[in-house]
């Protein structure tokens, strides 16, 4: 062989070598699966499954510096609340998945999974908790209460964590409400002034890392006027906290003379926050307006949706994402294996909205933020999508997964968690340098054009243009947001379909709808702490035509009539 053809046939090796390896996966980076999970994503992204379903289903998770994954369970087990998982051999598939975490309150809201200096942080309703990682997959070591919350698990509480530079820790206190009203969530309901949750609710305090059995009289309000946070991340670009906060719901719903079916799915916005010191967002005062982008008095303290009331003194968001698509973590990426633009950027994971009926819920996908010195330098971009299954969610009981945890590993590969069945993806980019605004555009077309990422056009996307029945369109109106249109409920509020609390004697049911309920309710072994208004406001015909519905719909079970609401009305006044 001469040598122009030992030199051809060497660099042919070479580079047959080299694509085996790559898609081997032993360049560092394991091969994506074909359909890369269900996900779409621009080019040169792959994603490859993790772990398929996870038994207890997942809320964050957090990665080691070995590659190690833990999960916060979104339903704790027998064996822990916990979860720990391993690839050994770099295929991207799970090799060791191990559930531990033995702790106080172990409940199913409870989110934080953080990894902090040597440390895994984790929490529950009311504690969060810290255990020193060992080198081993599972921590051998006692596990730490740093802090505790001394009330009982109410709406809204989650618990998320941040750290900034300095030794603290952050954690976010919700306000059990949804606009601080007299009568959670009544139609017409006024809200109190002042709002009196606003002392020990809604809001994020700041703690000592390191010091255990911490009550929130312990820490520090850092910001105020927050109802609902579960995105939390310090941004070590500009040194500052940060939160892509949940806003208000029932806005169509609560003040339906004011706002129409179109704006309570749209607004108000989920807004994307930079926190300093002493921060107030106006919770439960105002609402941010991403179409207008202004904040203006909320109408449970007057406001008509123009009226502003002093609006521009409380701290205004960076960024306002379209209403309810449930911004559920927040992370800056930091590594180095993505594209340029996408350094220090803010990925955020949308679980998905719960009450943007008649018009499809929104939300379910991943979004990007570009950043530049410690802002955001565009738009948010959709970054993957594909997790709900269908291009149009009508109830959330019909969305396959809703992405919940977001976390880097030490290579730059983003990882991603869902709600539903505990399925964990690993993002990575495997094409060129020179990813630009070309290999934008087709995510970008889907933003405006998939039912779960655009705004939806008032007539056109209306997916409820008429009732087939007077019983259906009254369990729509006044039931629908909360247990869904389909009666299996959101998650939060508890399903109709088959309930213990339906079926057989319909007092019960009536009861219920002419007093409200609080506390918890257990519903086919599952437990709920949402209030439920009272609605005995509402004519003894509309509420036998709703529970008519209610019970002949979902339960096969006999009707009401108006003389069996009227009876059970009459022995409550005489209680």
């Amino acid at each position: 062989m001469n040598q122009k053809a030992f030199v051809f046939v060497a660099l042919l090796a070479m580079i047959v070598g080299w694509t085996a390896c790559r898609l081997s996966g032993k360049t560092g980076l394991p091969p994506g699966d074909a359909d890369n999970g269900g996900l779409v994503m621009n080019p040169g992204f792959e994603a490859v499954v993790l772990v398929d379903s996870l038994q207890g289903a997942a809320r964050h998770i957090a990665v080691n510096d070995n590659g190690d994954l833990y999960v916060k369970l979104r339903f704790p087990q027998e064996d822990g609340g916990n979860a720990a998982i391993r690839d050994n051999d770099n295929d991207g598939k799970a090799d060791e998945v191990v559930r531990f975490g033995e702790y106080e309150d172990k409940t199913s809201y409870g989110t934080a999974m953080r990894v902090h200096k040597g440390y895994l942080y984790f929490s529950s309703v009311t504690r969060v908790f810290r255990q020193k990682l060992t080198g081993d997959l599972v921590p051998t070591s006692e596990i730490e209460t740093i802090v505790i919350d001394t009330q009982p698990p109410l709406q809204h509480d989650a618990k998320p964590i941040a750290f900034d530079n300095e030794g603290h820790i952050y954690v976010p206190f919700g306000a059990p409400s949804d606009c601080c009203q007299v009568s959670d969530r009544a139609p017409g309901s006024p809200g109190m002034f002042p709002c009196t949750l606003l002392d020990l609710r809604g809001g994020i305090w700041q703690f000592d890392e390191n010091k255990a059995g911490q009550y929130q009289k312990d820490g520090v309000k850092y910001a105020t006027g927050l109802r609902s946070v579960v995105a939390l991340a310090w941004n070590e670009q500009d040194n500052n906290l940060f939160t892509a906060a949940h806003g208000r719901d029932y806005l169509h719903p609560t003040w339906p003379k004011i706002f129409t079916e179109w704006q309570g799915s749209v607004l108000p916005s989920e807004e994307f926050l930079r926190l300093k010191p002493g921060a107030n967002v106006g919770w439960p005062y105002y609402y941010y307006d991403q179409i207008q982008k202004k904040k203006f008095l909320n109408p449970e303290y007057g406001g008509d949706g123009k009226k502003q009331g002093g609006a521009d003194t409380v701290t205004q968001p960076v960024m306002g994402f379209p209403g309810h698509f449930a911004p559920n973590d927040l992370l800056f990426y930091k590594g180095n294996q993505f594209p340029a633009r996408y350094k220090q950027g803010a990925f955020i994971a949308f679980h998905g909205s719960t009450s943007s009926a008649p018009y499809a819920q929104a939300g379910y996908f991943i979004a990007f933020v570009p950043f530049k010195n410690g802002s955001p330098s565009g738009d948010w971009e959709v970054f993957a999508d594909g997790f709900a299954g269908i291009d149009t969610v009508r109830n959330v009981s019909d969305a396959k997964y809703r992405p919940m945890g977001l976390a880097e590993g030490p290579d730059g590969s983003l990882y991603v968690a869902e709600t539903e069945k505990g399925k964990i993806w690993r993002i990575m980019y495997k094409g060129d340098s020179t990813f630009g605004e070309a290999q934008l555009t087709a995510m970008a077309k889907r933003k405006l054009t998939a039912p779960n990422t655009k705004q939806p056009d008032e007539v056109k996307d209306n997916l409820d243009p008429g009732f087939s029945t007077p019983e259906a369109a009254s369990y729509n109106i006044y039931c629908g947001v909360c247990h869904q249109r389909n009666g299996m409920g959101d998650g939060r509020f508890p399903p109709l379909v088959e309930s213990e609390w339906v079926k057989g004697d319909p007092t019960v049911a009536i009861n219920i709808v002419l007093r409200g309920m609080d506390g918890n309710i257990t519903v086919k072994g599952k437990t709920y702490n949402n209030r439920m208004p009272g609605w005995g406001w509402l004519s003894d015909e509309v509420i036998a035509e709703t529970l008519t519905y209610v019970r002949t719909h979902f339960n096969n079970e006999s009707a009401v009539t108006p003389a069996q609401v009227a009876e059970a009305r009459q022995k409550l006044k005489k209680k």
